[in-house]
């Protein structure tokens, strides 16, 4: 089988149905179950263990702008609630090749002025996943 190896490029966010896409330097959806211990006597001394509640998180690399209508203004007005979120390896359609990581995260923090004299302005901010994430090819 061939090596189908791919450079990210063209990565594609959307937040609360807004492409950010442009904005954005590092785009990470992180998803792990949580494991449980299921190990008892008759287990001849290794432990057992199985998948327990699913979790994840979005994290993101922003380049801060704050021109009217654009991301600061866009991300603070949606400071603290949930929203939806899509993802894909590259801004093409979602298909077989470029699958479509979709769900609801939380924005539960924001950075909107952070580093030091000479820096470019930006933001790492990490926000966990509300509910189901879900992964489409269609």
């Amino acid at each position: 089988m061939p090596n189908t190896a791919v450079v990210l490029k063209t990565t594609h966010l959307t937040l609360n149905s807004v492409d950010i896409s442009d904005w954005c330097s590092k785009i990470e959806l992180t998803t792990e179950v949580d494991e449980k211990d299921v190990t008892t006597f008759g287990s001849a001394g290794w432990m057992e263990v199985l998948g327990g509640l699913a979790k994840g998180t979005l994290a993101v690399t922003f380049k801060n702008d704050y021109v009217d209508n654009e991301l600061d203004e866009d991300l603070w007005a949606i400071f603290g609630t949930v929203v939806t979120f899509a993802t894909r390896p590259t801004s093409a359609s979602a298909s077989t090749n470029n699958p479509s990581y979709s769900g609801s995260v939380l924005i539960k923090e924001l950075k909107p002025v952070n580093g030091s004299v000479g820096d470019v302005a930006e933001m790492d901010v990490s926000w966990p996943t509300s509910g189901a994430v879900s992964r489409a090819t269609s």
